[in-house]
């Protein structure tokens, strides 16, 4: 199907991980979630307590493995269960839950080095916070960077900092940009998290957040959902009427706005967040994740507009 867009050969108007990781490595890659056994310093007291008010007790793992298993037993089982889904040779080993740079060197290089001998596997993404990259750990990621496929996913949701007090992120913009730099000047290839919906923020904050990242030119951006899950802070606010939900056409038109200002070389990993079925307490439209990204589709289509279009223009 014809598209405008340079990085598709399909109808989509943005710059999918699927094609990204098709065209790098020829073939199609799956993503297996790990849990390092890590946590996070707003939830330890080093920053914090109770970690940010959307996250679980998994935090946001809850399709990671068995934190209390090895590295090579998780990888097992989930490409186990991956295979009955999608029988794909090659996989990213995603380190997701909690903060994954987030304990001494020693720690990450062992599990880091367990998660690229399991079989098929030919990257590492490791989400983590920004204020969580000593120099010496970014000298490893840099080592690691040069012999593999690397991206550091740092989860910055939002860049205005009342935001962030609100939902106990402790951590600033500046603190995110210091730690981008760390990573930018060692070539290591950065993803960043958004979040759309966070209390208080309006449509034109979620834009902005997204204009300021897409200048910052990152490997890849992900694109989340505010979803309520039970046993979350947030759930409590969410039952005393303080956070409102975006709507699916709301949303829609959010993400089109925010995408029209990305760079069309940066990967999109991600429009949509999906959380536990069994915990979700709203949106539940969100449990449609195909639904959701067709309306982005028909969206872009109607406006006759591609990722990065407002670059351009």
């Amino acid at each position: 199907m014809n598209t405008p867009f340079l990085y598709s050969l399909d109808n989509k108007r943005y710059h999918t991980y699927n094609y990204y990781l098709t065209s790098r490595f020829g073939e199609k890659v799956s993503r297996i979630s790990l849990n390092g056994g890590f946590t996070c310093p707003n939830i330890d007291g080093t920053k914090g307590t109770g970690g940010c008010i959307y996250c679980s007790s998994a935090g946001s793992g809850e399709f990671a493995g068995n934190k209390n298993r090895e590295i090579s037993e998780q990888f097992e089982e989930i490409s186990r269960k991956m295979g009955e889904k999608w029988d794909t040779p090659k996989h990213i080993a995603y380190f997701q839950a909690n903060t994954n740079t987030y304990a001494p060197l020693e720690k990450l290089k062992r599990l880091y080095t367990q998660a690229l001998a399991c079989p098929g596997v030919v990257g590492l993404s490791i989400a983590t916070r920004p204020d969580c990259l000593p120099e010496e750990v970014c000298d490893y990621l840099q080592e690691l960077s040069q012999q593999t496929y690397v991206t550091v996913e740092l989860g910055l949701q939002t860049i205005h900092n009342a935001t962030g007090e609100k939902i106990n992120r402790c951590h600033t913009y500046e603190e995110f940009l210091n730690g981008y730099e760390k990573l930018r000047r060692r070539n290591i290839p950065i993803g960043v998290h958004l979040i759309n919906g966070l209390p208080g923020e309006t449509p034109e904050m979620m834009v902005a957040s997204a204009k300021a990242v897409g200048q910052l030119q990152p490997h890849l951006i992900k694109i989340h959902l505010l979803h309520v899950l039970e046993g979350t802070r947030l759930a409590q606010m969410y039952r005393e009427g303080k956070v409102p939900l975006l709507s699916l056409s709301q949303y829609v038109q959010i993400v089109c706005d925010q995408l029209e200002w990305l760079p069309p070389e940066t990967v999109l990993g991600r429009l949509t967040g999906d959380g536990d079925p069994k915990a979700l307490l709203g949106p539940f439209w969100s449990l449609k994740k195909l639904v959701v990204l067709n309306e982005i589709d028909k969206e872009l289509l109607r406006r006759d507009s591609w990722q990065g279009k407002k670059l351009s223009s």
